[in-house]
C-alpha cells in the first residue's frame, strides 16, 4: 500500500510541476522542453524527491515511440521513398563522419581504439525526441531543414542495430562478423519485412472491423496495441522501438482511419513525451558532474561545436543553402537517448568502465539540456536576406469551395469572416514565417505559389467556386488573375486591389468583386473623426454614404473614359457649406452588378451621375 501511495504521490508531483514549468518556460521564450528538463533536475538530483529516475525513463520512452508513430502517420510511403537519398546518403554520412571524427578526438585521452570507436559512434547519434519536439514547437516539421533533420534522425534509428552488433564484435576481439551477429541481422531484416507486410495487408481490415462495432474505446486500445506491438517486435530484432512505431505509422498513412488514430494517440504522446524530458532531468548524475565538472565544461561545448560543424558541412555538400544548413546543425548537435543504450551495452561488454560510462551519460544528458540554447544561437546565425522556402504539401487541401491566395492583413480578417460563417477555406501563401504563425492559430494554410497552375490544381481550385486573391503586390495579383481567368474562366474572382489605378485595371479583367484594402477603413476613420468633432452618428453616416457614392461614380466614369482624371468633379476638395441630403439610393459595392453596369448601359450610368 505504501508503494502504491508513493507512486501516486510521485505522479501527482510530476504532473503538478509540469503544469507550472512548461507554461512558465514557454512564456519566457525558453520552450517547454527546457522547462521539463529543469523540473526533472530539480525533483531528482537537487532535492532528491524522486530517486528512481531510470525507471521513469523506461516508462517515458513510450512517449518517443508514440511521437515516431504520429510522424509516420503524416508521411506516406511515396514521400518516404522520395527521401531515400537524404536518409541513406546524408544520414549515413553524418553517422559515419561524426563517429570517425569524435573517435579520433577520443584517442589522445588515453582510451583504446575499440573504446574510442564506441565513444565516437555513441556520441554521433542525436536525440530524436528533443529534435522533433523542438521542430514541432516551432511548426517547422515540414520545412526543408525540418525534413533534412528528420532524414538524419531516421537513419540514426536504423543504425542502432548495426552499432549494437559492432559493440558485440569489438568485445569479442574480432572485427569479423560472427555467426551470432549474422543471425541478429537476419532477425532484424525478417522482422522489418514482417512488420511491413502486416501493416500493408492486416491493419486496415482490423480497424475497419473495430470501427463497424462503434466501440471507440476499442479503437483507442487497438491503436496503442499496434504501436506497442510494432515497437516490441523491433526491440526484439535489435532495432529501436521508435523505428517499429514509425514503420507502423507509415503503413497507416494512407488509411482512412489516419486522422482518428492520430487524435486517439496524441494525448498519450504529449503526456509521455513531457515525462521523457522530465526523466532525462531526473537521470542527471550530479555527483559525476561535480567530480568531473571541468572536463564536462570543456567537452560538452566542444563536442556540440564539432558535431554542428560536421552537420553544416554535410548539408552544404548535399546542396542545402546556408540558412537550412545552419538550422539543421543547430537542432541536431546534441547526443541522443540511444547513446544511453550503446554505452550501457559497452559497459556490460567491458569496453567501457563504469566511470567512463557515467561520464559519457552525463555528457549526453547535458548536451540535451543545451539543445534549446543551440537552436537560439542558430537563429542568430541565419541570414535574414535569404528567403525561406517550405516544402509544398497539399495533403487534405482538396474540397473547399473557397480558395484564398495570399494571407495578407485583409486576407486574415476575410478568412475569419468566412470561418465564422461556417465556410471551409483553403489558404495559400509563400511566407514560411506567416504560415507557421497562422498554423499556430489553426488556419488551414499551405505553402504554395499562386502564380503556378500546378500549385492551384494541387490546392483544389478545380473543386472551388470562388477564389479570393489577397496578395500585396500588384504584379503578383495581376499574374494570378490572368492565370485563373485563362484557365478557369467560370470561377468567381474576389480581388484585393492596391490602389485606384489597380482597381480600374482589374475591372477590365472581368473580376467578380474588387476592393481597395484601405478604402473602407479610411471611410470608418473619417466617420470617427466627424463624430469626434460633434456630428451625430446619423449625419456622419450620411456623409460617408455620399463619399462612397461619389467614389463609385468616379470609378464608373474613369472606367468608361479610360482616364484617371475623369470624374474629378465628384471629389470633395473643400468643406461643403450645407448639410448633406441623404441620397435616394445608397451606392452599391463594386460587385458583379456594378461590372455589368460598367460594361453595359452607359445611358443608365449617366443618369445616375
Amino acid at each position: 500500500m505504501a508503494t502504491s501511495t508513493t507512486l501516486f504521490l510521485d505522479a501527482t508531483v510530476l504532473l503538478g510541476g509540469a503544469v507550472i514549468a512548461a507554461p512558465l518556460f514557454k512564456k519566457i521564450g525558453l520552450g517547454t522542453v527546457l522547462g521539463y528538463l529543469f523540473l526533472g533536475i530539480l525533483l531528482g538530483p537537487v532535492i532528491n524527491f524522486i530517486h528512481d529516475g531510470e525507471s521513469v525513463l523506461h516508462v517515458a520512452e513510450l512517449g518517443v515511440v508514440l511521437l515516431l508513430f504520429i510522424v509516420g502517420l503524416e508521411l506516406k510511403p511515396a514521400q518516404l521513398w522520395n527521401m531515400r537519398s537524404e536518409i541513406f546518403g546524408l544520414g549515413a554520412l553524418q553517422v559515419f563522419v561524426s563517429g570517425v571524427v569524435i573517435a579520433a578526438l577520443s584517442l589522445p585521452f588515453g582510451v583504446g581504439l575499440s573504446t574510442a570507436i564506441v565513444i565516437g559512434f555513441g556520441l554521433a547519434l542525436s536525440s530524436t525526441a528533443f529534435a522533433l519536439q523542438l521542430l514541432e514547437d516551432a511548426r517547422e516539421q515540414h520545412t526543408p531543414h525540418g525534413k533534412r533533420a528528420f532524414s538524419i534522425l531516421l537513419f540514426q534509428d536504423i543504425a542502432i542495430a548495426p552499432l549494437l552488433i559492432m559493440v558485440a564484435v569489438l568485445a569479442a576481439g574480432s572485427m569479423e562478423l560472427s555467426m551470432e551477429s549474422a543471425k541478429l541481422v537476419a532477425i532484424a531484416v525478417a522482422s522489418l519485412i514482417g512488420l511491413v507486410l502486416v501493416g500493408r495487408y492486416a491493419l486496415n481490415p482490423l480497424f475497419g472491423i473495430i470501427a463497424n462495432t462503434g466501440a471507440r474505446e476499442a479503437m483507442i486500445a487497438a491503436a496503442l496495441f499496434i504501436v506497442m506491438g510494432a515497437a516490441l517486435l523491433m526491440n526484439y530484432a535489435g532495432l529501436s522501438m521508435a523505428m517499429g512505431a514509425f514503420i507502423a505509422g507509415v503503413m497507416l498513412a494512407e488509411s482512412s482511419y489516419r486522422h482518428e488514430l492520430e487524435a486517439n494517440i496524441e494525448p498519450f504522446r504529449g503526456i509521455l513525451l513531457g515525462l521523457f524530458f522530465i526523466a532525462v532531468g531526473l537521470s542527471v548524475d550530479l555527483s559525476t558532474v561535480l567530480e568531473n565538472w571541468l572536463i564536462i565544461a570543456l567537452l560538452v561545448p566542444a563536442l556540440l561545436t564539432v558535431k554542428a560543424a560536421i552537420l553544416y558541412g554535410l548539408c552544404r555538400a548535399f546542396g542545402s543553402p546556408h540558412n537550412i544548413a545552419v538550422k539543421v546543425a543547430a537542432v541536431l548537435p546534441q547526443h541522443g537517448e540511444f547513446g544511453f543504450v550503446l554505452f550501457s551495452a559497452a559497459a556490460s561488454a567491458a569496453l567501457l568502465d563504469r566511470e567512463q560510462a557515467s561520464l559519457l551519460i552525463a555528457i549526453v544528458t547535458l548536451s540535451m539540456v543545451l539543445t534549446p540554447l543551440c537552436v537560439k544561437l542558430g537563429s542568430m546565425l541565419v541570414s535574414e536576406s535569404q528567403h525561406e522556402h517550405m516544402e509544398e504539401d497539399f495533403e487534405g487541401a482538396e474540397g473547399s469551395r473557397i480558395l484564398m491566395i495570399g494571407f495578407s492583413r485583409l486576407g486574415q480578417v476575410t478568412a475569419q469572416t468566412l470561418l465564422a460563417g461556417g465556410c471551409e477555406v483553403t489558404i495559400l501563401d509563400t511566407s514560411a514565417e506567416r504560415i507557421r504563425n497562422a498554423a499556430k492559430f489553426g488556419f488551414r494554410i499551405y505553402f504554395g505559389d499562386g502564380t503556378r497552375k500546378d500549385v492551384l490544381r494541387a490546392a483544389g481550385i478545380e473543386k472551388a467556386t470562388m477564389v479570393a486573391v489577397c496578395t500585396n503586390k500588384v504584379e503578383v495579383t495581376n499574374r494570378i488573375v490572368d492565370l485563373i481567368r485563362n484557365e478557369y474562366p467560370d470561377i468567381n474572382l474576389y480581388v484585393r486591389s492596391y490602389d485606384r489605378a489597380h482597381a480600374l485595371e482589374l475591372l477590365t479583367k472581368d473580376v467578380t468583386f474588387q476592393i481597395r484594402e484601405t478604402f473602407e477603413s479610411a471611410l470608418k476613420m473619417g466617420r470617427a473623426l466627424l463624430e469626434g468633432l460633434g456630428h451625430s452618428a446619423e449625419d456622419a453616416q450620411l456623409i460617408i454614404n455620399d463619399v462612397r457614392r461619389r467614389d463609385l461614380e468616379r470609378l464608373r466614369i474613369q472606367a468608361r473614359e479610360g482616364s484617371i482624371m475623369a470624374g474629378s468633379e465628384n471629389l470633395h476638395i473643400k468643406p461643403v457649406p450645407e448639410p448633406l441630403v441623404q441620397p435616394r439610393q445608397e451606392a452599391q459595392p463594386l460587385d458583379e452588378k456594378t461590372e455589368q453596369a460598367l460594361q453595359g448601359d452607359d445611358d443608365t450610368a449617366d443618369a445616375k451621375a
